[in-house]
């Protein structure tokens, strides 16, 4: 693997076909899941590191995102990534802010964008970059993320990006908590609080299964989950329409069950995604770590 921290530096050492693994550091295994996607499917695999300040409301949450990016080259390197890229800030933006904006109307209004103004602005303008000066056949998204998701398969898809967007299941702890590099600043009570999200998800998930479809119905399953664990603040349980973003009382096409609480000082989001096929509902849950996460400890 090498390291480079200029777009041109990642064109010349790109040959094939070149998957793109878009993060701002801190792995975790939900990150190393896409790479191993991506070196599954292609010739040359890029991994990004960049702590993209337009996707942050608050000088406070810039400064306090976890950086190590020593580590995480040892860890994207043994993921099959080829080729590193970790650029100054004056790489990705020349003026600071950037004259230029991208704003992907309708899906960024609700659910997370109205929790964080201007993150998914800040999302669309970071991998529209990318996109242009890497030049990728395709790029992989985890599915925890899915309104970021569905973000930037609109907006590659209105700007005309050769590039396909590729789903990857989100990776969770053996409890079934998502992995998140915010995880690392939950107290050990609080993260056993936390656990309350994938098990309202999960509940959710079994009454689709065994039938139940009506939007209301699931959110309630969720937030007398999250009501359970006193710790825990919820901010939103939703479900949306996985392309539009648009809330949807009925499960009649593909959607995803979003929820986001505050546990402490501390934010969380996951979600499970239903893909409807016919009369069929398939759920990705996501999968769970056989041992332990690599930031454990960390």
């Amino acid at each position: 693997m090498i390291v480079v921290d200029t777009f041109d530096g990642v064109r010349a050492a790109a040959a094939g076909r070149v998957g793109l693994v878009p993060t701002m550091g801190y792995l975790h295994e939900g990150h190393l899941s896409l790479m191993s996607a991506a070196a599954a499917e292609c010739d040359t695999v890029v991994a990004s590191i960049f702590v993209n300040p337009l996707q942050f409301g608050e000088p406070d949450d810039l400064n306090r995102y976890p950086r190590d990016v020593e580590r995480d080259a040892g860890l994207a390197a043994g993921a099959g990534v080829d080729v590193l890229f970790t650029p100054e800030i004056d790489e990705m933006y020349p003026q600071l802010p950037p004259m230029t904006s991208i704003r992907v109307d309708g899906l960024t209004e609700q659910l997370e964008g109205r929790h964080r103004p201007g993150h998914f602005d800040g999302v669309a303008v970071v991998v529209a970059k990318l996109f242009a000066g890497i030049q990728p056949d395709r790029a992989f998204f985890g599915r925890k993320d899915a309104q970021q998701l569905a973000v930037v398969q609109r907006m590659a898809a209105d700007l005309s990006f050769p590039v396909d967007i590729v789903p990857v299941s989100t990776v969770r702890e053996h409890d079934g908590l998502a992995l998140s590099s915010r995880n690392r600043f939950l107290s050990t009570s609080e993260r056993e609080a936390a656990a309350a999200l994938s098990a309202g998800l999960f509940a959710a998930a079994d009454a689709v299964e065994a039938g139940e479809r009506d939007g209301a119905t699931l959110e309630s399953i969720v937030r007398r989950a999250a009501a359970e664990r006193g710790r825990l603040t919820l901010e939103y349980a939703s479900l949306a329409d996985a392309a539009t973003v648009q809330p949807v009382s009925t499960l009649s096409a593909d959607s995803f069950l979003a929820v986001a609480v505050r546990v402490g000082e501390t934010r969380l989001i996951d979600n499970v995604a239903f893909s409807v096929v016919g009369d069929n509902v398939i759920v990705d849950r996501g999968v769970r770590l056989d041992g332990p996460s690599v930031l454990e400890g960390g």
